[in-house]
């Protein structure tokens, strides 16, 4: 499967592509809402990274009690619930008067729960398409994503000047509303893809001989780390520039789909390993030059450059499936989602805390270089595993396999 025609074919995929847009919708028009509402309330750039990226801490409270649940509910019905809970807590966030530490709850209680989506929704995208159009699949997710970001970045500060942050938090519990509904009534009932119940003994094991191998440990942290402090840069964006934040996030999401496109599409199975050192690095890179404080025009472009760099997880998420047995894979994607998104609260955590003290721009560049450093130190333990090889990734044993050969599931 080669052709965008071929994958918008397959039976369910639009209806699973639609649900997964209009979700991506609701969350970027309610994180920049909320993030907006607690600046507001607060003029904390700390509280207000956490409100919009803060919820990703949750995640590792999640990866280490939930996680196994994300082979072992339906997928259907557990996407359909995830999405109506997201709903519930805008329009709780939506309230006036609600306290500020009413507002985290809600949020910490989402994020809890919201663990396990990530390999439950990427493993039903590997049960909707064939082996071979996987990453085909996956890159049409991420572009998607990006040019849904664009618009609703856009939109939803239009939104937040004309209705309001709060009117735009009600927004986008509709629009949670409409993507179950899509969920529900657009896609096949399926059973759970291993048997037994979730739990948190079987979570930890798991969890545990994922992290055991090497190899699987340099790509987890590479997926990690360097991308959660980028994304604590982000969360600055609207202390940098508060009349001009949608304008940054809908430029970073203008990278990001360009540099999806191409890794997606257009980038053969022989260029992949060399791509992935380069592509780390600029996702840090651009941001050192916010040192400078720079204007809004020179900040915009320096924000559509690094976000190229995203492209570098569907490098790393292709490595981590040929390094991962087939029968932990659902595991390994849910950990690779559920750490990025822990990664990302730190990030904003990071961020926030620098920039509380000094100022906006210095926390940007600071978690930057923060960033850089990170991705050389690991740069010697993930080229030791695929590009030594010759261009060939190594498989669970260690053994090499042409990176050509189908993948598995994948991850956010």
């Amino acid at each position: 499967m080669r052709t965008y025609r071929e994958l918008f074919r397959t039976p369910e995929f639009t209806p699973f592509f639609a649900a997964v847009s209009v979700q991506t919708a609701a969350q970027t028009a309610t994180g920049l809402a909320l993030g907006t509402l607690v600046y507001t309330r607060t003029g904390s750039p700390l509280l207000s990274a956490l409100a919009m990226f803060g919820p990703s801490l949750a995640q590792v409270a999640g990866a280490l009690t939930l996680l196994s649940a994300a082979d072992r509910l339906p997928p259907r019905a557990a996407l359909t619930a995830l999405a109506l809970l997201s709903a519930g807590a805008a329009c709780v966030q939506a309230v006036p008067g609600l306290p500020l530490w009413g507002a985290f709850a809600v949020l910490l209680v989402v994020g809890v729960a919201s663990s396990p989506g990530g390999g439950v929704r990427y493993g039903l995208l590997n049960e909707i398409v064939p082996r071979e159009g996987f990453l085909l699949g996956r890159s049409v997710l991420n572009m998607t994503g990006g040019a849904t970001q664009i618009c609703g970045f856009a939109v939803g500060g239009l939104l937040v000047a004309v209705f309001s942050a709060r009117g735009t938090l009600l927004v986008g519990a509709g629009l949670y509303v409409v993507a179950a509904a899509v969920t529900r009534f657009g896609l096949t009932a399926r059973p759970p893809r291993a048997t037994g119940r979730p739990s948190v003994r079987e979570t930890r094991r798991t969890n545990a001989l994922l992290w055991s191998s090497t190899p699987r440990r340099y790509v987890f942290l590479a997926l990690w780390v360097p991308n959660g402090l980028v994304v604590g840069a982000e969360s600055l964006y609207v202390a940098y520039a508060p009349g001009h934040a949608g304008l940054l996030f809908a430029g970073g999401a203008l990278g990001m789909l360009a540099g999806d496109t191409l890794v997606g599409r257009f980038v053969t199975a022989r260029w992949r390993p060399r791509l992935g050192a380069p592509l780390r690095l600029l996702l840090a890179a651009p941001y050192l030059l916010f040192a400078l404080r720079p204007g809004l025009p020179l900040a915009l472009a320096a924000v559509v450059l690094a976000s190229v760099g995203f492209a570098a997880s569907l490098l790393l998420q292709e490595r981590l499936m040929a390094l991962t047995p087939q029968e932990l894979s659902g595991q390994a994607l849910g950990l690779s989602s559920s750490g990025m998104l822990a990664m990302q609260g730190v990030g904003a955590a990071v961020a926030g805390g620098i920039a509380q003290l000094t100022s906006p721009a210095t926390g940007m560049a600071a978690v930057a270089g923060i960033s850089v450093a990170v991705t050389l130190a690991l740069a010697p333990g993930l080229r030791d595993r695929a590009e030594d090889a010759g261009g060939r990734l190594p498989v669970a044993d260690g053994s090499p396999r042409a990176s050509r050969t189908p993948l598995g599931k994948g991850t956010t």
